[in-house]
């Protein structure tokens, strides 16, 4: 595999498809260095377009895609692959999220990773240890339009990271839509966001951790108001945030409130984040809440430079696959087989692959046995199942739904994985992965090396002529997978 080198001059990019805000960022990385370019801010409050039943309204996706017609043309230039775009709650939320991703990816001209709560606060952690290191035992809490997210960590590594279904922009929905503020409304929201964060009362338990950073937004906004009006020097405290509470009932409504350093963006949806801020400060005993450097769009940058180094032992998604492989009891030396073989096919349909769909096919491999755990019967349909649902830091929610394809592809009927065949890369690689699991179907490499070559839409698959009387039952399984392709429609497969 050719890897690239990376230039220090060259951009990175981070846009983070937030509920509330969309943010673009740009910079450069030299060693430990961190240079910031540009950052752009938009308020798109994307996650006030919810309905009640869980869909985008069209108002608030053309809000989103205008926001992201104009992230696009700043990334002109900038090589695709140093460039990630993720998208957080609203969108794991939306029910109609695919429609959406699929016009936002055509005006932002990259592809949108959707990903999980906790992947998502491990790239915050890894935004703030970077840019904010230290050595201390940290909790660091984000505080999002439609989620919160709580991680223990120390240095650049994090301990626990979970994600809570609370947020600014949703609790704001919820208790103060009409823009009103009374004690009422606040003690509600806070009985709300404290249901829903108690279950990590005994997770972030106060001797687990020495210092309290809140990242982004929320916090952000709420430490200017209290830096401008002088109640602190920004630090958030439970004092400080009753002080901001009395500010906003004694005004009544957002319309008439009147803080110094609050921005206007930020009205619709201070009474949720000042209900969750207090509550979350209150329930884990956090005397003081520092507002830091790092957020999720800095993460996103430092794990896509990971991601491209030399070593792919530094891709934390390497490690997540191992993980996997562990807790669901695979085979490794089974899996190491197909996925060597699976990878000698793919390049010889492509000689210069791609580096991440090869990456793909490999983990895919690593993992197309995990469903055996559950059932060897239909374990290909478990191993999807499973893949497509795990919780796995580095991978997007994307990219575990494709390892999942490729691992429910992996044998029998292709009626399953149709719709997905349409697309060249997700084909080659299921075929790679298909021949792969028949020829080391007995738990060893076959003697000898098949060529696979492509006409058009016939392949052909040339054996070793020993096999002819040696590899019987691999030359019947391998016919049989040439009528299941032929039954297809898609291609052609001849084993000659």
């Amino acid at each position: 595999m050719t890897t690239r080198t990376l230039s220090s001059s060259q951009p990175w990019a981070a846009i983070d498809i937030g509920s509330n805000s969309f943010r673009l960022e740009l910079a450069r990385l030299s060693g430990e260095r961190y240079q910031r370019i540009s950052y752009i801010k938009e308020s798109v409050r994307l996650g006030a377009g919810l309905d009640a039943n869980g869909m985008l309204t069209e108002a608030a996706m053309q809000r989103g895609l205008d926001c992201l017609k104009g992230f696009g043309e700043q990334l002109t230039g900038i090589p695709p692959e140093r460039v990630r775009a993720v998208a957080t709650q609203t969108l794991r939320e939306a029910r109609n999220r695919n429609a959406f991703l699929e016009r936002a990816q055509a005006v932002l001209g990259h592809p949108i990773e959707v990903i999980a709560g906790r992947e998502e606060a491990r790239l915050i952690f890894a935004g703030v240890a970077r840019l904010q290191p230290s050595d201390k035992p940290r909790l660091v809490i984000d505080i999002g339009g439609r989620s919160t997210e709580m991680i223990l960590g120390r240095g650049r590594k994090p301990v626990l990271a979970e994600s809570f279904g609370v947020g600014s922009v949703g609790l704001s929905m919820r208790f103060f839509a009409d823009g009103r503020f009374t004690p009422e409304a606040f003690r509600a929201a806070q009985v709300a966001a404290g249901a829903e964060l108690e279950e990590g009362l005994t997770l972030f338990r106060r001797e687990l951790w020495q210092e309290a950073l809140g990242s982004s937004g929320t916090v952000g906004a709420v430490s200017q108001v209290l830096a401008a009006t002088g109640v602190t020097d920004g630090r958030v405290t439970p004092a400080a945030l009753r002080w901001c509470i009395e500010r906003c009932i004694e005004a009544g409504s957002q319309d008439k409130l009147q803080l110094a350093g609050l921005k206007d963006d930020r009205r619709p949806v201070v009474a949720g984040g000042l209900s969750i801020l207090y509550t979350l400060l209150v329930q884990f005993g956090i005397d003081e809440l520092l507002p830091t450097k790092g957020a999720l769009r800095q993460g996103v940058i430092f794990d896509l430079a990971e991601r491209l180094q030399p070593s792919a032992a530094r891709d934390p998604r390497a490690a997540s696959v191992a993980e996997l492989q562990s807790r669901f009891k695979v085979d490794t030396e089974q899996a190491d087989r197909v996925a060597a073989q699976a990878e000698k096919l793919y390049r010889q349909l492509n000689p210069e692959p791609l580096p991440e769909l090869l990456r793909e096919l490999r983990w895919a491999a690593a993992l197309h046995e995990t469903g055996m755990l559950v059932s060897h019967h239909d374990h290909h349909r478990h191993s999807a199942y499973l893949i497509g649902h795990a919780d796995a830091a580095g991978f997007s929610n994307n990219q575990l739904q494709r390892l999942a394809t490729l691992a429910l592809g992996q044998r029998g009927r292709l009626r399953k994985v149709e719709a997905q065949l349409s697309d060249a890369a997700v084909l080659d690689q299921i075929i790679a992965l298909r021949l792969a699991v028949i020829l080391c179907h007995a738990r060893r490499l076959p003697a000898g090396s098949p060529k696979l070559v492509r006409q058009g839409r016939q392949l052909t698959l040339h054996c070793p002529k020993a096999w002819a009387s040696e590899q019987a039952r691999t030359r019947f399984l391998l016919k049989e997978e040439a009528e299941a392709w032929g039954r297809s429609g898609v291609l052609e497969l001849m084993v000659v």
